[in-house]
Parts: C-alpha cells; structure tokens; sequence
C-alpha cells in the first residue's frame, strides 16, 4: 500500500504518494537469510516501509520490521521532514 511520507502533501492535487508498506512473511524472510539476496533486509517477518514512487525501485533499504502497517507508517511520518520544497 502506497501512502505519503509527509501527511502535508495529501491536500496538494499533484502530489503521488512517496512510500509503500508491506508485509514479508516468515517463508520470505527465510529465504532472505538463506540466501541472503536481501543482505540484512526483510530478514525477519513482518511490516516494512521505504521510499517508493509506485511503479518504481525504491530510495533506500526496507525500514523495520514492525507489528503492524500502522505503525510502519507511523515511524515513516515520524520520520519525514516537516516540509517539502
């Protein structure tokens, strides 16, 4: 689920949303350490958020794991600036 990392942009009409949250299960994470193709990534089950236009790769490494999406996306907004220029 795509969502915007600063909760200001959501009013402006040209504005995408700039962030995904997911889920990567236990077979997932498994994979990642056996065959470590995600490096220290997604190595645990459970809730991640990066920096993401939809369609695109994303900026950065997986940020998480966390209990649940809400709170992924709780620390993304927490973690966004307070404006964007």
């Amino acid at each position: 689920m795509y969502f915007y990392s600063n909760a200001s942009r959501t009013a402006d009409p040209h504005a995408i949303p700039d962030a995904e949250v997911f889920y990567v299960d236990d077979r997932t994470a498994k994979l990642a350490r056996e065959r470590i193709e995600l490096g220290d990534e997604m190595s645990m089950p459970g809730w991640y958020y990066w920096h993401c236009f939809p369609g695109c790769l994303p900026d950065g490494p997986a940020n998480g794991p966390y209990n649940d999406a809400l709170e992924a996306i709780q620390a993304c907004l927490a973690d966004a600036p307070d404006s964007i220029e």
